[in-house]
């Protein structure tokens, strides 16, 4: 038996609109980077059963893993990462595409959501990647679960 993914607040009570506010509020870098850490403490522990090699997200510089279940159409998202950074980054994702439907998840304009967060330039090209193929996974499924 394969273990259930579990809830979590992204996309439930930490949504996109609340990042893009809540980054508003910070004037340097530093402190919007320890705000994305403190979001993937917020992110529930994966059990191991979910770390497989086919839940592992290729092009990502760090461990990154993505479990999900549809439920009656609502996709729910679990990942986690061996970085703390990155941990926070899934948050930020989550919070666009969890408990959204697969037509939900395919019309978010996410490179508009990375624009207005000004993520992009303050990352890593190595990151970067790695944002862009945990986004890829996600519209892989919702597109797959869509069909």
């Amino acid at each position: 038996m394969t273990a259930a993914v579990s809830e979590n607040p992204f996309g439930q009570s930490i949504s996109a609109d609340d990042i893009v506010e809540t980054l508003g509020f910070f004037d340097s870098w530093e402190d919007r980077y320890k705000y994305i850490i403190d979001l993937g403490k917020e992110l529930p522990d994966m059990p191991e059963a979910l770390k497989s090699d086919e839940r592992l997200i290729r092009g990502c510089q760090s461990q990154v893993w993505l479990a999900h279940e549809n439920r009656s159409g609502t996709f729910h998202f679990q990942a986690d990462s061996d970085a703390f950074i990155v941990k926070g980054l899934l948050g930020v994702i989550l919070s666009a595409y969890n408990n959204k439907s697969a037509q939900q998840i395919l019309d978010f304009d996410i490179e508009q959501y990375f624009e207005s967060l000004d993520l992009l330039r303050h990352l890593s090209p190595t990151r970067g990647n790695g944002l862009r193929a945990m986004v890829q996974r996600i519209h892989d499924i919702a597109r797959t679960e869509a069909e």
